[in-house]
């Protein structure tokens, strides 16, 4: 299976290969506060989902291709230290991936999947910092034995890219969005 993806303007082409490791929304600070600088740019899209959530698609960083629009690209942490990167592709301020420095997976986010089917959420990470007041419905599975089942599903995946990180070919430059 090989999807397809691009930002809004569709200067940046990304193609992914096979199934994904996991669909999250993510509702930890970070993500929920650089979704909001994100969001903040010019004509950039909504990324922002339900109750504050960032909503990943996550794959092997192997199967994640960058097939055009490279040079769009744009790096951006939230402190000089991170070792959280986001990528956006900045014709168009879409918000592209995220990457854990180390990490053998790349987070994408949903808003790539305009005009397709994108993934179901599998489930919810870090509840415990969505927004004052959320109440959280059931249809996404969250909580002790479903973050289990994340961290297995991706050691499972490390394993069988035998152990290896990989780095995602991005010699982009890093820019600055305060808060």
């Amino acid at each position: 299976m090989v999807t397809d993806l691009s930002c809004q303007c569709g200067k940046v082409h990304l193609v992914v290969s096979q199934e994904p490791i996991m669909v999250a929304e993510c509702y930890c600070n970070s993500c929920r506060e650089a979704v909001r600088r994100m969001e903040a740019l010019p004509g950039a899209p909504k990324v922002v989902g339900a109750y504050g959530s960032s909503h990943y698609v996550m794959y092997r960083k192997d199967r994640v291709q960058i097939s055009q629009g490279k040079e769009w690209l744009r790096n951006f942490r939230l402190g000089p230290k991170s070792p959280t990167r986001r990528v956006i592709a900045s014709c168009c301020n879409t918000p592209v991936l995220t990457e854990l420095k180390g990490g053998h997976w790349a987070s994408l986010y949903g808003n790539l999947w305009h005009g397709q089917a994108l993934p179901k959420a599998d489930l919810r990470t870090q509840t415990t910092n969505a927004p004052d007041g959320s109440i959280l419905d059931d249809a996404v599975p969250a909580g002790g034995w479903e973050t289990t089942k994340f961290y297995g599903r991706l050691l499972a995946a490390w394993a069988a890219m035998g152990f290896k990180s990989p780095v995602l070919a991005l010699d982009t430059p890093e820019v600055e969005l305060r808060g």
